[in-house]
């Protein structure tokens, strides 16, 4: 069951995760930081993406608002 958990590991450090070690021993921040500025642009973007969807229905009027819409209100 060790080896098993070995292996896990191995591959993980070894294969999946070692492009990171390149971003960890770079001398400049901003460059070392790419793969966390890239997750916050994409999830900013998702973001506004999903704010505009909600508020396009919201002014279409396709939401039932009225108090018996849900049994718990």
């Amino acid at each position: 069951m060790k080896a098993f958990f070995e292996g896990i590991q191995d591959l993980f450090v070894n294969y999946l995760f070692a492009p990171f070690d390149l971003f960890r021993f770079m001398e400049n921040w901003w460059s070392s930081n790419m793969m966390n500025w890239l997750f916050f642009v994409i999830g900013s973007v998702a973001f506004v993406y999903w704010m505009l969807e909600l508020k396009k229905y919201n002014d279409n009027g396709e939401e039932d608002k009225s108090v018996t819409s849900h049994s718990y209100l």
